[in-house]
């Protein structure tokens, strides 16, 4: 299962949220391209970033950090935020970022995601993001009835690569992943869910490796990696490729260290 870190971008710098409330942010880094050489440098395959000004403004808002990431690292990187439209995914995918994540149009222009599934196949993931089931748009400051699974067959329909699924009300919380959200929605779909929200401890990352048989691929670790929570090598050593489990015996693995 990949462990994904995540960068999120408010006015250049790197912070987050608490369940996604722009209020109650805290600032991590004022340099978030030096943040994404230290998860590479520590085994990271894949960045996931979160343009937080830009779901507020429905453009691409911290573009010179985006493109500063993207010359930094060489490892993919998955970017939403603000994405509304045509240009602006072009936009990202011309700094060379492999995926844009697709959240508000998801729900409002479901034939706009279609065009852009067909333009760019497997370079579109859609960003669920549910209050009690029920699908967040406009950088979770608007809540719509449409229900997550709903959002997650349709978009699979359309031809989305992959769901990253975000529970708000667990998101920069530390208090867990909703393990029965993500599995009515592996139940529903065939295309890989990468989890996202309250991911706290190894014993998380543990009780979501359960799920991987059912489509849950990866994770998306925040708050958790930047307060110490949770360190980097010790996820990969857990869930990542050539996890614990998949070590002989003999060798006598006997700690994460």
């Amino acid at each position: 299962m990949d462990v994904i870190p995540a960068i999120d971008l408010l006015e250049g710098r790197c912070v987050r949220l608490y369940q996604g409330d722009y209020d109650r942010s805290q600032v991590f880094s004022d340099n978030p391209a030096d943040v994404a050489k230290q998860w590479v440098d520590q085994g990271a395959t894949r960045l996931h970033i979160v343009d937080l000004d830009g779901a507020k403004a429905g453009k691409v808002v911290n573009l010179g950090a985006i493109e500063a990431i993207a010359h930094a690292v060489s490892v993919p990187i998955e970017i939403g935020g603000g994405l509304r439209d045509r240009t602006s995914v072009q936009q990202v995918f011309n700094l060379g970022i492999q995926w844009a994540i697709l959240g508000t149009i998801a729900v409002e222009q479901p034939q706009l995601v279609q065009q852009l599934c067909e333009e760019f196949p497997g370079q579109i993931i859609i960003g669920i993001d549910a209050r009690n089931g029920r699908v967040a748009t406009r950088g979770w400051l608007e809540t719509s009835e449409v229900l997550a699974t709903q959002l997650a067959v349709q978009m699979q329909e359309l031809g989305a690569a992959a769901i990253i699924y975000t529970d708000i009300h667990r998101d920069g919380t530390l208090i867990g992943p909703n393990l029965e959200a993500l599995r009515e929605l592996a139940a529903v779909i065939s295309i890989p869910i990468i989890a996202s929200g309250g991911v706290s401890s190894v014993s998380d990352l543990l009780s979501l490796l359960a799920l991987e048989p059912q489509g849950v691929t990866g994770v998306i670790v925040g708050r958790a990696l930047y307060t110490g929570d949770i360190l980097l090598k010790e996820a990969l050593r857990a869930i990542g490729p050539g996890r614990i489990q998949d070590i002989p015996p003999n060798l006598d693995f006997s700690t994460f260290a």
